[in-house]
Order: C-alpha cells, then structure tokens, then sequence
C-alpha cells in the first residue's frame, strides 16, 4: 500500500468508523450470534493472492458488524465501562501508524518522555501525592501481578536473586476479599503462591472487607507457621462496586510489614471528582495502586496505570539490561522495560495524552458526574417499585438489582433472576450482567458509556420490568 492509497483507505475507514458511532443507537445492543457462526462465514485458508480492499472494507459490514456486542451503545450497561473517546481512538491511530517500540528512553525518546508527563498528569488529577511513581500496563491484570511479584520479593529479601521460592521454608500467603477481582487469584497464581495459599477474607454487609476478619486471618497463618506478604483491598470492587476501608486496612499491613496494593481499577477514575475522596482515605500508606483509564475514564482499551511509592524496588525487581539496549544516556533517563513484564511497550501514552487534552479534566469530570446522577435516578425508581430491590449500596454508576415477586419461591429465585436478564440481553434492547453477592445471583447495570442519556435509563429500566413480568408464571 502506497503513502497516497494508504491516505485514500484510510478517509474511506476513518468515515465509516464515524458512521458506526452515529448509528450506533441502530444496533441490538448483543448480536443474535450462535457458537460458529463467524467462522462459517471465513475460508478456513489464508488468501494466496492479495484480496481487493474495497472487499476487506465490505466484510467490516458483513461480517463485523453483524456479529459483535456494541460496547459503545449507549444502553450497552454490561461490565464495568470500556470506552473509546473519539480523541483517544485517534491517538491509538496514530501510535500504530507511528509503529515505533519503547525499548528503552535512546529507541524512542517520546515514547518515554510524554509518557512520564501524561501519567504524573493523571496522578495529579485523582490525588495522589508526589511520592508516587506511575507506568503505564495494558491492563490491571498484568499490574497487579507486577504488585505482587513485588510483594513476594520484598518479603522474601529478593529470593529471586537466589533460589526462588522454593528455597522458602514456610509458604507466603495473600489476603484479599471475595469483592475482589479474579485478576487478584489469577496474579497470585502465576507469582507462584499456589491457590491453597491465597485468604479470602469476609466481608460486611456492603460487601466490604472487614478489617477484623482480616486480622484474625493473618494471625491464623502467623500461627500455623505461614508467613504473610501481601494484602489487596478493592476500591469498586467487581461485583457490586464495594470500597474497602482502606485506612484500616492500611493500619494493618504497616503493623504487619506486608506490601499494601489497591485494585481501583474502575472507580479509581472517580477520584478526579474531590467530592469522591473520601473513597481514598489510606491510600497514601499502599505501597502501589492500578487504575484502568481504559474504564470509565473513556481512553480506549488498553491503557492500565500502576503507580508505586518504591520506584527502586520495582526497577530492582523488574529490571532487564541487554547489552544491545544500554547507551549513554542511561545515566540520565527512565528506561520503562524496568518497570514492568514487557521488553517492549507501544506509545500508548499517546491515547491517553489526547483524551486528556481534547476533554480536560473539567469535561472528564462533567461526564463521570452525569453517569452518577443517571445511577442515582435508576436506583429511585427501583426502590420505588414493589418487589424490586437494591442490594448493594450506589456509590458510583453501578446499581445492583433482583427482583422478589411474592409468588416466586426463594429457591427459584436465583434461576428466574438469571433467565430475565437473559431476556433482556437477547432482546437487543440492552446488556446487562448478571452477578452473585452473598451467595445469590443479582444483576448489575452499570452506567458509563459515552452518549448515555436518561432516556436510555428509562428504556433498560422499562426493559428490564418487562422481561421479568413475562416470566414471573414460568417461575411460580
């Protein structure tokens, strides 16, 4: 593809991405998609000689389309948010036109340089200190196993340097709650704690983990021999977007000496409301934090930022130096290789520099503001409808519901919960999550998607009510 055929293709892509977003609306929110059906419709050999383009553009219509979830549609209240600010897809454009890797600062100066600027940005904006450090992950899951292979070696004296893990007498154990993500397990997994030594800790009735079941949990372990390394706590955890205490949790792992991380993954966007704040009290004494910018702050997927208070120790921990990436100005820059997983990164800064720019921070908080007030008016109307409860407390945009009609027994109620959310969601009228807290199933409407509106509230809540009306006989 010429310089000129590449600038035709791509006006003819960048308007049809541009028609996509203003007929979004259009679209069932969740296609009608059976398992195959994609692969049915492509030849099961790579083309042997080139295909037209006009062909590859069609199949976006075709094939694409017809066969994807919508998650920019704005009845689209599945997961947590995942958006794609038109500012941001345009600097993940050119990122990937660029085609440049930040191997070290000398391969891409830039990549490292704006990076650094955008990130202590994002830092300022949700308050923290400036004794953090932060660095951008793809995404939380690769953050928090960076957190916790930093636990493990600050507990262990940096075993890594030795024989492992496995040159450890007595097992190191985890602490997290079961409002936490499953990234949380999975990290501790693959840092090699092994699951049989990972603590759920209980939680209160808002789904928070409970200081004291925390305590008791750690001095069970000191007592049988084990030795604690690591605490997450939850700041939006995944279900029903609890917030743990984590002042109180903070006290406890400074008593302790354990490393201290907080998954904000969502709701760490919130914190460039000040009003929200209170949400963070403690979290100057964790030792590292994630926030997904890629969630509700509206830059595309993926854009993860971890911050540590010990940028020595993570660089201790993750550094890599070949020979062919050392040059002379090493004395005097960062080198991201040593602060995460990856050699190398892609400029993702760059989505995040835009996004930043094009909106400010007053028009980033004025959106995230909307979607709490739309949460607020969801939440009312279920309270004020008979049989229809909240579960979880609204503290953000996600609301937690189940429905208790009389003549529905309690033990069918987790099926018929699930069966009208699956209503709703092969209605095409919206997607919805079904979720368990405390043992049961509920549903979780979480609000975030760019053009949102409170039509939209008005039309899932009618959704939802009738989806579930219609199947109140099959269930009585």
């Amino acid at each position: 593809m010429t310089p000129e055929e590449f600038r035709q293709r791509g006006h003819e892509i960048i308007d049809w991405l541009a028609d996509y977003h203003a007929k979004i609306s259009n679209y069932p929110v969740q296609p009608g998609t059976r398992p195959g059906d994609v692969k049915a419709m492509l030849p099961a050999v790579p083309p042997a000689e080139a295909e037209g383009f006009d062909q590859i553009i069609a199949d976006l219509d075709k094939v694409v389309l017809p066969n994807i979830s919508h998650w920019q549609h704005p009845r689209f209240f599945g997961y947590f948010p995942s958006n794609s600010l038109g500012s941001g897809i345009l600097g993940d454009l050119v990122s990937s036109g660029l085609g440049v890797l930040g191997l070290s600062w000398q391969s891409s100066p830039a990549v490292t340089e704006i990076e650094e600027i955008t990130v202590d940005w994002f830092r300022q904006m949700v308050g923290l200190s400036s004794a953090w450090f932060g660095v951008i992950n793809d995404t939380a899951s690769t953050s928090t196993l960076v957190a916790l292979l930093c636990a493990r070696e600050r507990t262990t004296r940096f075993s890594l340097a030795r024989r492992g893990l496995q040159a450890e007498h007595w097992p190191l154990t985890i602490y997290t709650s079961a409002s936490a993500h499953s990234s949380v397990e999975k990290a501790a997994l693959l840092a090699g704690f092994g699951r049989e030594n990972v603590r759920m800790v209980d939680t209160d009735p808002n789904f928070a983990m409970h200081p004291s079941a925390l305590e008791h949990a750690i001095a069970a372990d000191i007592r049988s021999g084990s030795t604690p390394c690591a605490i997450v706590a939850a700041v939006g955890g995944t279900a029903t977007v609890s917030i743990d205490p984590l002042s109180s949790v903070a006290d406890i792992a400074r008593r302790h000496g354990l490393w201290f991380h907080v998954d904000a993954a969502m709701a760490g966007n919130a914190m460039i409301l000040p009003e929200l704040r209170w949400m963070w009290d403690g979290i100057e004494d964790a030792d590292s934090v994630v926030i997904n910018a890629h969630k509700w702050l509206g830059v595309p997927f993926d854009c993860s930022l971890y911050f540590v208070r010990d940028e020595p120790h993570l660089l201790r921990v993750m550094s890599a130096d070949p020979s062919f990436l050392q040059s002379s100005a090493d004395e005097k820059v960062r080198n991201l290789r040593n602060t995460g997983i990856p050699l190398g990164r892609r400029f993702r800064a760059l989505k995040l520099w835009f996004a930043i720019r094009e909106q400010g921070v007053s028009g980033l908080q004025a959106r995230l503001r909307r979607d709490i007030s739309l949460a607020q008016d969801l939440r009312s109307k279920v309270e004020a409808t008979p049989d229809w409860e909240i579960i979880a407390p609204v503290v953000l945009q996600t609301v937690c519901i189940v429905y208790r009609p009389k003549s529905v027994a309690s033990d069918r109620l987790d099926d018929f919960t699930r069966a009208w959310a699956h209503a709703v969601n092969t209605s095409g009228q919206a997607y919805i999550t079904p979720a368990t807290a405390a043992g049961h199933w509920m549903v979780r409407v979480s609000i975030g998607t760019i053009t949102t509106a409170a039509s939209d509230i008005e039309m899932v809540w009618q959704a939802i009510q009738e989806a579930a009306a219609a199947l109140v006989p099959e269930f009585s």
